[in-house]
């Protein structure tokens, strides 16, 4: 199978085509949606009053890539935060000149309406001088818990084919790390090490006392999926010692299906109190060419199940199934 016969199940319908690194943000009673678009050149936004309008709602570019210099290539994984009334955008982003050196870099809107408004470029996180982001970083998300506002990223470690870490840090502010990174998790496993080992694209989600993150593992292509630590509501969540990590992928490709690499996830609330999950994966496992160039990783919706405390990733549970 190819990505020109693909067979067609009735879990592979995208939620939207075509759009990779999917974000959904349940806010203020409207439904926010920004991705990776497969020219990696801008970001988008859509907004709707419901989920499901996030389907066929417009898109509206907030901002263009650079034509040299720093983000001006391989634009990815934007998020959209609304943080102390403020909304604000993470993405990453590499240079004309390496198209490897990836950053995380933040946007800022000046306005209260992020469809409207006027978005500025904030620059790079400030971390102190000793912790400066020197290699490829990306996959940036911001979170809080009990008062506590925590930054999770992505970055490349050693030399030669190098390791992908996730660590996390506490804010002083949405644009200021207060403390120093902390190691989260590495790629220890073998289903986290497939042609590359990586640990990225982490998602928070706060539930019944408990701090959860997905994140994603292995290469781009088929091998790609889903790993998952948690850690109690109350601990410090800069020890490093209080995350648990489950030993086996929470979601990874299933054929039958037709669900190929699923990874890179967000978690929202819906309307009716239950938490979703936004995610992308292809619907064929032949990939011509270098995967991460590939345009067919789609958005998908799955509504979580809970066993034991723990989230259950179901493909039964997809929405907008045919």
């Amino acid at each position: 199978m190819n990505q020109h016969n693909a067979v067609k199940t009735a879990y592979n319908t995208p939620f939207i085509p075509q759009r990779a690194d999917p974000y959904i943000l349940h806010d203020g009673g409207k439904y926010y949606f920004t991705a990776s678009v497969p020219a990696y050149d801008r970001i988008i936004l859509r907004c709707a009053d419901t989920l499901e309008g996030l389907r066929t709602a417009p898109e509206t570019e907030i901002w263009h890539c650079h034509h040299e210099g720093v983000m001006s290539r391989h634009i990815w994984a934007p998020e959209l935060h609304h943080i102390d009334g403020r909304w604000y955008v993470y993405f990453a982003a590499g240079e004309m000149e390496d198209c490897w050196k990836i950053r995380p870099w933040v946007l800022a809107c000046e306005g209260d309406d992020p469809m409207t408004g006027v978005w500025t470029e904030a620059g790079q996180l400030a971390r102190q001088e000793e912790f400066s982001f020197t290699d490829f970083s990306l996959d940036m998300t911001t979170f809080e818990v009990r008062g506590r506002r925590y930054c999770i990223w992505a970055e490349k470690v050693s030399v030669g084919k190098k390791i992908s870490n996730l660590y996390i840090a506490e804010m002083a502010s949405p644009l200021e790390l207060a403390t120093p990174q902390m190691l989260l998790t590495s790629p220890t496993y073998a289903w986290e090490r497939h042609n590359f080992w990586v640990n990225e694209g982490a998602a928070f989600m706060h539930r019944d006392g408990r701090v959860y993150i997905a994140y994603s593992a292995s290469d781009t292509g088929p091998a790609y999926c889903m790993g998952l630590l948690w850690a109690n509501e109350d601990d410090d969540l800069m020890d490093f010692s209080v995350w648990h990590k489950v030993n086996c992928p929470v979601m990874k490709t299933d054929a039958e299906k037709g669900i190929y690499g699923p990874g890179h996830n967000s978690f929202f609330t819906g309307d009716d109190g239950e938490i979703y999950m936004a995610y992308h994966a292809r619907p064929y496992d032949e990939i011509i060419g270098d995967p991460l160039y590939d345009p067919n990783r789609h958005c998908y919706i799955m509504k979580l199940e809970w066993k034991d405390g723990m989230p259950v990733f179901d493909y039964a549970n997809q929405l907008f199934q045919d």
